[in-house]
């Protein structure tokens, strides 16, 4: 029986000189595999990468938030700051009217006392969630009461003299006679020294403290001080007998008050002059003080004029001579002092702190 015949093709593989045949119908999908399949000299594959984790390093939303890369950001430490102030400073008000002397002037000190605790606790609590030494802010504690204060204090009864005095001699202010005598001048003369000395602090803190530090890191230092003189006079509108013209006046020292911080790197100039300012406008010379005319003061003193020489019921601060008086002020402190010891935005933004003289 004869076999059956297959049809069967090949091709012929060259492998040298030799030739061989191969069916076409072999599977040769598997030699393809052995040929990428890595040998034990070839080198490793490369791995795949690594998952990565760096959504899962950042830091908290609420964190970027609130702090930038050299701390807190200003809006939020002049916003806290202000908080703070206002909720502490109306606890102290309600605590003194509750349980505090009533109607006298033991009172008035107490007030302004308790105010001064309420503008520096909060800049307590900021300075360590800042990470700063509080004495950034303007009073430095080891300065206190030294040089830079008692020129103030020389600088502040000097300006109110000589506003006073040109007031006499074109014959808008007298004198007048002693209203006090014996122990009573010095017994006065001490309260009103000691509670010029607290509202000399309260409100240089309060207004070029730490609000003066944070808010040069966020618009620079003379914008800043234009904003808060600015809150300097509107604050003195509480005064009774307080017009438009002294509260220009005042926030016009405000800015003197600005220069002095810049050119010294404290606070304690302004607060000397401030202090000695009033204690000379209030006891000594016994005229209105922003409006108000307060008990045990030296003289029987008065003015008498035209309003915009005598101030009118605002005293002194609302004649127009102040603002010249200051103005005069301002350039014999510039030429005293040139050296600018506050640093700009850039600096304190990088960490940069004033320096004291």
């Amino acid at each position: 029986m004869s076999q059956p015949q297959y049809a069967q093709s090949s091709v012929t593989v060259d492998t040298g000189a030799v030739g061989c045949a191969v069916p076409t119908n072999w599977n040769l999908s598997g030699m393809t595999d052995l040929e990428n399949t890595p040998g034990p000299d070839s080198p490793p594959e490369s791995q795949p990468p690594a998952p990565n984790f760096a959504a899962a390093t950042q830091p908290p939303y609420v964190r970027t938030l609130l702090f930038g890369p050299d701390g807190l950001r200003p809006g939020w430490g002049f916003a806290f700051y202000v908080i703070m102030f206002y909720f502490l400073y109306r606890l102290a008000n309600d605590l003194v009217e509750r349980y505090g002397p009533v109607g006298n002037l033991r009172s008035m000190m107490l007030e302004e006392f308790c105010a001064l605790l309420a503008a520096v606790i909060p800049s307590l609590v900021l300075a360590k969630i800042e990470r700063r030494p509080w004495e950034t802010y303007g009073l430095p504690p080891r300065q206190a009461f030294r040089k830079l204060f008692w020129v103030g204090a020389t600088w502040g009864f000097t300006g109110i003299t000589l506003l006073l005095l040109t007031l006499n001699r074109i014959h808008v202010f007298d004198f007048g006679h002693l209203a006090l005598h014996g122990p009573r001048i010095a017994k006065y003369a001490a309260f009103w020294a000691v509670m010029f000395l607290l509202v000399g602090c309260f409100e240089e803190f309060l207004l070029r403290g730490y609000t003066q530090f944070t808010l040069t890191r966020a618009v620079g230092f003379w914008w800043a001080a234009i904003l808060l003189s600015c809150a300097f006079g509107l604050i003195h509108i509480r005064n009774g007998g307080e017009e438009w013209n002294g509260l220009l006046a005042v926030a016009f020292i405000g800015l003197f008050f600005a220069l002095t911080l810049r050119r010294t790197g404290t606070l304690w100039f302004a607060v000397g002059f401030h202090a000695a300012w009033d204690w000379g406008e209030t006891f000594f010379y016994s005229v209105p003080d922003s409006g108000i005319v307060f008990p045990g003061h030296l003289l029987k003193s008065s003015l008498h004029g035209a309003p915009w020489l005598t101030g009118g019921s605002v005293g002194p601060e609302g004649s127009s001579l102040c603002f010249i008086v200051i103005a005069l002020l301002s350039f014999a402190f510039s030429r005293t002092y040139k050296q600018v010891k506050y640093p700009e935005k850039s600096m304190l933004s990088h960490g940069e702190l004033p320096k004291s003289a």
